[in-house]
């Protein structure tokens, strides 16, 4: 999903905005994404090592076992630094959040296939009563109106 600047990148700008313990990070991004990514602890919390030892973030006290991170001034001005990296970084975690979000049609697209194929098994061939296809004429149109009324 990313590559590990990016990564650093993205999680400081997460501690910045509020301080922060690796579970809340993977929550996070995962909520930011609409569940279509969630990073691994064994990704989050080497690079939390890391920003930590780089003077990005440090530890603050938190009650129970937790290790709660916020940034550092020197974490800020990185920050400011890459401030177009980080937005273009956030809008990509968003877009994939979006495109989750996204209504999938294929169920619908089957379904019209399906009743396509059924009236040209149904009517294609063979001579039907003129009353049987006024009847499906009127089934379709029926279900076309309720489609439209959905809210």
């Amino acid at each position: 999903m990313f590559d590990g600047g990016e990564l650093r990148l993205i999680l400081l700008k997460l501690i910045a905005d509020e301080p922060r313990h690796g579970y809340d990070l993977i929550r996070e991004i995962e909520a930011m994404t609409g569940g279509a990514y969630a990073p691994s602890p064994g990704v989050i919390y080497p690079t939390i090592t890391l920003l930590d030892e780089m003077g990005f973030i440090e530890e603050q006290y938190s009650e129970g076992a937790k290790k709660r991170f916020a940034a550092t001034d020197t974490g800020r001005a990185h920050l400011a630094e890459r401030a177009e990296q980080v937005e273009a970084l956030l809008t990509r975690l968003r877009a994939l959040g979006e495109h989750r979000q996204r209504v999938d049609a294929a169920p619908i697209r089957r379904a019209m296939a399906g009743l396509k194929m059924a009236v040209v098994e149904r009517f294609g061939g063979s001579e039907a009563p003129q009353d049987m296809v006024y009847q499906v004429a009127a089934m379709i149109d029926d279900l076309a109106q309720k489609v439209e009324r959905l809210k």
